[in-house]
């Protein structure tokens, strides 16, 4: 059976094209739009997937998408936004004031200085009148209470009006590309359960998905077992860890769909005992279950925000989700026997949440789906559909995009005027450079799936250095306290992390943190975060050869089997698609060397960095 799977298309709109279970082809339309977080139909996805598997739109079976007809949606919403309301019905509101004077005690004085920030102790602070309002509307009993429900009811009309636009969106889309295959909508979080399980690799396995909103939801707990899915629970919006990370990402300044991750990298340096009373008492969690008070009021974080060091504003917000998210996992861990763990949503990709649930006492293995977002979904539904019976093999590999030929390789050389050489052996040129302190980029076979670039779209040095995290952030554009992420050999794996049995499958595709041991918070500190863990890639020869070739290589020379592996792509940019992408990204980086297929590229003389 061919089925087209096509992700929702209000952000990261993406494209799989799954034969019988196997993907054959997956990639987000923001590669070929570059429109970072593409949102519409994914025309140029699309094309791209029938190019690279030769099929004709006549010829696919069914085209699977991840939410129900707006219709059945708009009234999912309606029941889930009344339920709420008869909650917070049922809670007196509590007044705030002692709890902040406390907190505010609590606060750290004469901290270090943070690289990348102009003050540790910096605050979002606001205009007076404006904190005054964030105060008001976000933190006194009554007032808190009548704002969250004008939000709740703003939501669901904003809600509503979307998912009618994107399903004539899809549509419309369909009948433009020429497909007319039967179009299979399902609930949202069934696909998330879809591709964690099927991906994994694992007989029994709980199923934990997390994401803002799907279907009613904001996630769901399923049994996986011998190849089948049972939901045992959903986890009713608006409480929602998406929505309540994404409430602070906004809150301290980042673009909530997109910086979540800058929130994790923040929250290493803060104090998370200055807030999380407060938060304990807003998410609450009971037998299996999640209710946050108020939870779309926004004025909530902003006040916090606005008050208090952001470092621990992010420390408490990662805390209280690391703790809800670990109670609900024990409870059907618990519930169910299960020993393994599998986990989607958009919360997923949360690393060092995830590391926190893979530490469970229950928990024997772990696994997280590469493109846990709702990218994925429609990978994940499209697999479901197709889906030949039984447990399926374990996911290799996420080199699902296109690949290029040389010839346009060379072409996009010759365009940029650079001039290149073919060595007889490139691994071992790279890892020469590298170790050299080179910074390459590599650009090579069939371009990754989902939102890390895992070697073949990717930008490497060594991890001996550790002020590259300054300096490289610097010429890409990006924020200097973010870590940066190591790409390990398999074989020292053991060598460098701690904490890796049952999580190795995980390790493959950079979705958990790991405490590092001392010989890799030695030899590698520009891959190791502040609170001393690393979000590795385990590397295999059999995965990707020639990436593998490079490390190994640079490891002869070196002694040290890690290099820092960050994304190909300039700050707010899609990772490149293509070889004119990744030679502009290669300029403007004032990178030193590009390896572009077999092709080796100094970097001209007024675009190196010296």
């Amino acid at each position: 059976m061919r089925v087209l799977g096509i992700s929702p298309l209000d952000k990261d709109a993406s494209v799989s094209l799954v034969e019988d279970g196997e993907v054959l082809f997956a990639a987000g339309e923001e590669r070929f739009s570059r429109h970072k977080q593409h949102a519409g139909f994914p025309a140029l996805a699309l094309a791209a997937g029938l190019a690279h598997t030769g099929w004709s739109p006549d010829e696919l079976d069914a085209v699977a998408y991840p939410f129900l007809d707006w219709e059945d949606e708009a009234r999912l919403m309606t029941s889930a936004m009344s339920d709420e309301r008869r909650w917070l019905s049922t809670r007196a509101p509590r007044h705030l004031g002692a709890a902040l004077a406390a907190a505010q005690a609590r606060v750290p004085r004469g901290r270090a200085e943070i690289q990348g920030l102009s003050c540790a102790d910096r605050s979002m602070a606001k205009a007076a009148h404006k904190a005054l309002g964030h105060c008001i509307l976000g933190t006194w009993p009554r007032v808190s209470r009548f704002v969250s429900q004008r939000a709740s009811r703003r939501w669901l009309k904003h809600g509503i009006e979307d998912h009618r636009g994107w399903s004539e969106a899809l549509l419309s889309g369909l009948t433009r590309a020429g497909v007319s295959a039967p179009l299979r909508r399902s609930e949202h979080h069934l696909s998330h359960a879809a591709n964690a399980y099927r991906a994994s690799g694992i007989e029994r396995a709980l199923i934990l998905t997390l994401d803002g909103y799907g279907s009613g939801l904001a996630g769901s707990v399923s049994l996986g077992e011998g190849g089948h899915i049972t939901r045992l629970a959903g986890l009713p919006f608006p409480h929602s860890l998406g929505s309540f990370y994404e409430a602070v990402t906004s809150s301290l300044g980042y673009h909530p769909d997109r910086h979540a991750g800058k929130v994790l990298g923040l929250a290493a340096y803060g104090d998370p005992d200055v807030l999380s009373p407060l938060l304990d008492e807003r998410v609450l969690t009971e037998d299996g279950s999640l209710r946050l008070v108020d939870a779309l009021n926004i004025h909530f974080s902003r006040y916090l925000a606005g008050r208090f060091p952001i470092i621990d504003v992010a420390a408490a917000w990662q805390a209280t989700l690391e703790r809800v998210a670990c109670a609900l996992a024990s409870h059907w861990l618990n519930e169910t026997g299960a020993d393994a763990l599998v986990l989607s949503g958009g919360v997923a990709a949360n690393v060092k949440m995830n590391q926190r649930l893979h530490a469970l006492p229950q928990v024997k293995r772990s696994f997280v789906y590469p493109n846990m977002g709702d990218g994925g979904c429609g990978t994940g539904l499209a697999i479901q559909l197709s889906w030949p019976g039984g447990v399926g093999a374990p996911l290799e590999h996420v080199y699902l995009g296109p690949e290029t030929p040389l010839a346009e390789m060379r072409s996009a050389l010759e365009r940029a005027g650079l001039p290149f050489s073919e060595p007889a052996d490139l691994p071992g040129e790279l890892a020469a450079r590298l170790h050299a302190g080179q910074v390459v980029a590599r650009f090579a076979g069939r371009m990754e799936y989902g939102p890390r670039a895992l070697g073949n779209r990717s930008i490497l040095y060594r991890a001996s250095e550790p002020d590259v995290n300054q300096w490289l952030n610097q010429r890409l554009g990006r924020t200097e306290f973010m870590p940066f992420a190591p790409v390990t050999l398999w074989e020292h794996r053991e060598r460098c992390y701690e904490g890796l049995a049952g999580a190795e499958h995980a390790a493959r595709f950079m979705t958990m943190t790991f405490d590092c041991t001392p010989f890799m918070k030695q030899s590698c500190p520009a891959a190791v975060h502040v609170d001393g863990t690393a979000r590795p890639q385990l590397i295999e020869r059999t995965q990707n050869p020639d990436y593998y070739d490079v490390l190994a290589a640079y490891e002869r020379l070196s002694g040290i089997p890690c290099l820092v592996n960050t994304s190909f792509n300039m700050h707010e940019e899609p990772i490149v698609c293509t070889p004119d992408d990744a030679v502009r990204a290669f300029l403007l980086g004032h990178l030193d060397v590009l390896a572009l297929g077999p092709y080796l590229v100094e970097a001209p003389v007024d675009s190196a960095a010296g």
